[in-house]
């Protein structure tokens, strides 16, 4: 989903902070003129997802850095544990194709 977002920066008053904590949280994730990826960088409080992108694109991308903002509910997140790790990942640890450790990898490959 796109969302049109003005260009100009988010002059909204904002409201006090009792208000803005009951605001749903959100995660960030950005990225770069020169990433692969979305990293994450960040959480805000914002009334919806429209305002999570603005204040997401003020907060963390004042130089331009960024191509690319995903704004996620952090309550729409399902994460595994890391007390979990071992059997979490255990079933992909006998699966040896899925590693390319056996074959070297050239050096012109970028992003390997």
């Amino acid at each position: 989903m796109s969302i049109e977002l003005s260009t100009e920066p988010d002059v909204s008053a904002d409201p006090p902070p009792e208000v803005r904590s009951s605001w749903p949280l959100y995660e960030v994730f950005i990225r770069s003129k020169r990433g692969l990826n979305h990293v994450h960088v960040g959480s805000l409080h914002a009334a919806d997802p429209e305002m999570a992108l603005r204040r997401a694109r003020d907060l963390y991308t004042r130089r331009n850095e960024g191509v690319s903002i995903w704004v996620v509910r952090s309550d729409a997140i399902t994460a595994s544990s890391p007390d979990e790790k071992d059997p979490f990942f255990a079933p992909s640890g006998d699966k040896i194709y899925r590693h390319p450790t056996f074959y070297p990898i050239p050096d012109h490959v970028p992003h390997m």
